[in-house]
């Protein structure tokens, strides 16, 4: 990937002599930071902004590593087929009109992609604004040459798959003074180069401390969860396109639990991936985790306040309970130092008034004072500073503040409030310091929240799991043999207990007289179930009758249940087994990320409650706990009204065995296991579905 960062020759197809056109665009800016050679490159031309213009690629001499094409879509194949002949390995493709145009732009698309193939030459692009690399002054891209006059280099580096969001948003973040960049990187469709082939070269950059990425789609979610989960650099996340319509009409109520980004979700939570919901809050994220790179073990989330004003204090403090963040409790040397700073009349507490203090000592005093006393507490892990500039006498010795901060190693982040111009130098100042600072007190928190997270999640993250780690299930062949559809619950759970999975004890019975004999072996009460092929959701179908404990009972249901299944279907009989909690259990090949395991609050309630959470296929022990701790009805699973707890390890072992069963048979389409009943803490599938797709599906 270097010809793409730092190529020694760029040759650009399509330039113009025309100021106001992309071709000229992309050689002005090259003009201004590039240290390499510049080709442009267009027959009707000798000369363009004082270059010599090449009329074919053909003729450009060395060094040349990488073309910047900007020509009509039509062209491009051709182009890159001279650049295969050229021997130039990298080609930028900042032209549109192909596979977001429709049929004809896709087919265009393809044979772009197969030219490229055929030569040897790799593709970044179509449609996409291409690299702004500000730390090294390097713009390959159409983006406006006024973005010179702002850009502030820093270490975050960002992958955005959208073409003008790159650039707009680029000059928002720089002009407005609040965050540096290292590289933004605009991949547009992805024909070639996609977002983990940047990612990975991102990773090892040493000018990028954090990478940020906005995505609509994944390309390969497999490697993009290996890689985040392996990287010691923070990665922020943004996904575009979350919703699924067409979990609506999915067969399994794993796949339709499927949607509104609920696998990437917890892709992201597994890999250690910070997840954004808007651009803002991702770059907010971005500047954070860039500022505070290095924050020691034993961190937690307990946080004081200083403040000049006792109602901003108490707002602070109910953003920082909603945030999952705990108000630090002082020590009583902490309170002892803080007593030398405030009148006698004032009793120290956090939040921490500033205010008397500043009356008797001053302002830089009462913060650099306070803020010395609050750092040094063991119960403190990070400092939230109200701050305001341009009046009351009352600005900062932010220098000061941020050096205090450096040397204790805890995060110091400041809410910044003043007089316009005052709040901009500010910003400014504390970008340069790196101090973390806000203009709402809420964005403020849910930053540091995000921080703090961030530093014990990465602690505690493992190594990915492989499959192979494990013995693979032994799965009779006849099992998975009766082609593409839906296996009937018994052929369903067979599969499940072949892996290890535990499921009820059942029969298939013929008539009422199997059934009653089926019942006394098995002890009553029992279940009755009829099967169908293709059927599913078999409660909605009245396929089910529970709680059948006498013999009359039995037979009556049974000739209400053969009339419903009539000659295609089949009855089973099961122990009716009582427990209090019901789960959910599933598997899912997804599109972007591969086999994908779910759990969740099972039963009738599955989808009403909607308590559920994915995880990337396969899945170690810790994974699977994790999984089962990021539900929301955790005090159920803890047994909650005198109800046995949940076994999690037993739980956990069960969802390891379906992801390995979704990674070693990629045919296996869907599974649900809903209800998984637990009785005495045990988890045991009474029911099943499983989806076969075709070998080519």
């Amino acid at each position: 990937m270097d010809f793409f960062f730092r190529p020694r020759g760029v040759a650009v197809v399509g330039a113009t002599a025309n100021s106001k056109k992309g071709g000229n665009i992309i050689v002005a800016n090259l003009q201004k930071g590039f240290t390499g050679k510049i080709y442009p490159v267009n027959p009707r031309y000798d000369e363009i902004n004082g270059l010599r213009c090449y009329p074919t690629v053909a003729d450009v001499p060395d060094p040349v590593d990488l073309a910047v094409v900007f020509v009509g879509a039509e062209q491009v194949p051709q182009v890159i087929r001279a650049c295969a002949d050229r021997g130039i390995p990298g080609a930028m493709l900042e032209s549109a009109g192909f596979s977001e145009t429709g049929p004809a732009g896709a087919a265009l698309q393809q044979e772009t992609a197969a030219a490229a193939r055929d030569g040897g030459v790799r593709l970044w692009g179509p449609n996409c604004m291409g690299l702004v690399d500000v730390r090294n002054r390097q713009v390959f891209s159409t983006v406006t040459p006024a973005i010179w006059g702002d850009m502030v280099p820093g270490d975050v580096s960002l992958v955005v798959q959208s073409g003008m969001l790159a650039g707009a948003f680029l000059i928002d973040l720089m002009s407005h003074g609040v965050m540096g960049i290292g590289k933004v990187c605009s991949i547009g469709n992805k024909m070639d180069v996609a977002e983990c082939d940047l990612l990975a070269y991102l990773l090892e950059d040493p000018d990028t401390r954090v990478v940020g990425l906005y995505l609509e789609s994944i390309t390969d979610g497999p490697r993009f969860v290996s890689l985040c989960r392996g990287s010691r650099k923070p990665v922020v996340v943004l996904k575009g396109g979350t919703s699924n319509e067409g979990a609506a009409a999915a067969m399994s109520h794993t796949a339709s639990m499927a949607g509104d980004g609920a696998v990437a979700h917890g892709a992201f939570r597994q890999a250690g991936v910070v997840e954004a919901q808007d651009f803002y809050q991702m770059m907010d994220y971005c500047r954070v985790l860039a500022a505070c790179p290095d924050l020691p073990a034993g961190r937690e989330n307990r946080v004081a306040v200083m403040t000049y004003s006792g109602g901003a204090g108490i707002v602070s403090t109910d953003f920082l309970a909603g945030a999952g963040l705990a108000l630090a409790h002082l020590s009583p040397e902490s309170i002892r130092r803080l007593e030398t700073v405030f009148p006698s009349w004032m009793a120290p507490a956090n939040p921490v008034d500033l205010w008397p203090g500043i009356l008797v000592n001053g302002t830089h005093q009462a913060y650099a004072e306070t803020l010395r006393a609050l750092l040094a507490d063991p119960g403190v892990d990070a400092v939230f500073a109200h701050c305001f500039v341009g009046g009351f006498d009352l600005d900062p010795d932010l220098p000061a503040m941020a050096r205090l901060a450096n040397e204790a190693r805890k995060p110091l982040f400041c809410w910044i409030s003043g007089q316009r111009d005052a709040v901009f130098e500010f910003q400014k100042e504390a970008l340069a310091l790196g101090v973390p600072a806000f203009r709402e007190v809420q964005r403020a928190v849910d930053c540091l929240g995000a921080l703090l997270a961030c530093a014990r999640q990465h602690r505690s993250a493992g190594a990915a799991v492989s499959a192979s780690d494990r013995e693979p299930a032994a799965l009779p062949e006849d099992l998975l043999a009766g082609g593409a559809g839906t296996l009937d619950e018994q052929a369903a759970k067979a599969v499940l207990k072949q892996a290890g999975i535990p499921v009820v004890d059942e029969v298939r019975v013929r008539n009422a007289a199997d059934a009653c004999a089926a019942a006394d072996a098995f002890g009553w009460p029992v279940v009755l179930k009829g099967i169908l092929p293709g059927a599913v959701h078999k409660t909605e179908a009245g396929l089910v009758e529970l709680h059948i404990d006498h013999t009359d009972q039995l037979v009556q249901a049974f000739g209400r249940m053969a009339v419903r299944v009539g000659a295609a279907g089949g009855i089973l009989v099961q122990p009716q087994l009582e427990g209090g909690l019901e789960l959910i259990a599933g598997l899912v090949q997804d599109p972007q990320f591969g086999p994908c395991v779910m759990c969740g609050i099972g039963g009738v309630l599955a989808e009403a409650l909607n308590d559920r959470a994915f995880a990337v296929a396969p899945l170690g022990p810790a994974d699977a706990l994790d999984l089962i701790g990021r539900l929301k009805s955790q005090r159920l699973l803890d047994g909650f009204r005198g109800a046995a707890p949940l076994d999690r390890m037993r739980f956990a072992d069960l969802l390891v065995r379906l992801g390995d069963l979704g990674a070693q048979f990629p045919q296996i389409r869907e599974v649900d296991i809903n209800p998984l009943i637990v009785v005495d803490g045990r988890p045991k599938a009474v029911d099943a579905s499983l989806i076969v797709s075709s070998p080519s599906g």
